[in-house]
């Protein structure tokens, strides 16, 4: 029905139902309030491309703003049983959404250059916060990776799946994090188990973009060792995933990591923590 509508140009007079049944979060969506509106944790941190781009950290962004509640970036050092961390603000933007089928998400417009067509299609106000997300998601998935960097951007689960297995192979195991518990919190360290060390065959990450419905930026690079985390928040334990980079050498000096741990591009390793909804594909090695 949908893809008769969008080949008919007609999926606009149909949006309310479109974006309920695809649960896609248009401005319709009254699941996007719902993350909007929770009011068990501070308001959600502002969204910024330094997430998952590696480069410098924009001169109009305060590093408190940046570092979103807690440590955004931090050695692997600093991640010891029995210690203390403060945990950034771990919450996906947009967590109420899906993927769409690849013959839709195909069709289409994911672009920067047709982006008022994109808007028009799903009911996006202009300068409003989820026409922001989608420039910065376009922005993104357009930008060219850096030195040692493969990405790419996918808007369905076949993409997804294509992706990982030309990348990993069939043979490959998932890793996320648990909840968003801890987040804001100083949090106590509880077991940090190594769960992929294999230097010579990195993991693809992927980060949730916020974006209309489910979106990855997937990246594999070179030299990343997996971990898995106890956290011991307030209110529960999280399983946390955490990320570590041992080779940073080609990473924008101005990078966020940089900033925060007072060191230069290849001089440190570099860890972060998975954010909800991202994920983390490992190679089974035999």
């Amino acid at each position: 029905m949908f893809m008769k509508l969008m080949e008919e140009n007609e999926l606009a007079s149909h949006l309310r139902l479109f974006c309920k049944q695809a649960n896609v979060a248009c401005s319709t969506n009254a699941l996007v309030k719902k993350r909007m509106n929770d009011t068990t944790m501070p308001p959600i941190a502002p969204w910024n491309v330094d997430k998952v781009k590696y480069e410098g950290l924009p001169n109009d962004i305060p590093l408190s703003v940046a570092s979103q509640g807690g440590i955004r970036y931090f050695l692997e050092s600093m991640v010891k049983e029995g210690g203390f961390i403060p945990v950034p603000d771990l919450r996906d933007h947009i967590p109420y959404k899906s993927f769409v089928p690849r013959p839709l998400a195909s069709k289409i417009p994911f672009s920067s250059s047709r982006i008022e067509e994109l808007n028009k299609l799903f009911g996006v106000v202009n300068k409003s916060n989820m026409d922001k997300y989608i420039q910065d998601t376009l922005q993104t998935c357009e930008k060219n990776p850096i030195r040692g960097e493969q990405n790419i951007c996918v808007t369905s689960a076949e993409d997804l799946i294509d992706f990982v297995v030309e990348k990993l192979g069939h043979h490959v195991q998932l890793w996320s994090t648990e909840s968003v518990e801890g987040s804001y919190e100083n949090v106590t360290i509880g077991v940090v188990k190594l769960i992929y060390g294999n230097l010579s065959e990195p993991p693809a990450i992927c980060h949730s973009m916020p974006f209309l419905f489910q979106v990855y930026y997937c990246h594999v690079f070179q030299k990343i060792k997996v971990y898995a985390v106890d956290i011991h928040a307030l209110k529960k334990v999280n399983h946390a995933i955490m990320a570590c980079h041992y080779d940073t050498s080609t990473w924008n000096q101005n990078h966020l990591a940089f900033k925060i741990l007072g060191f230069g591009p290849g001089l440190i390793e570099v860890c972060h923590w998975i954010n909800e909804n991202g994920v983390v594909w490992t190679k089974i090695l035999d």
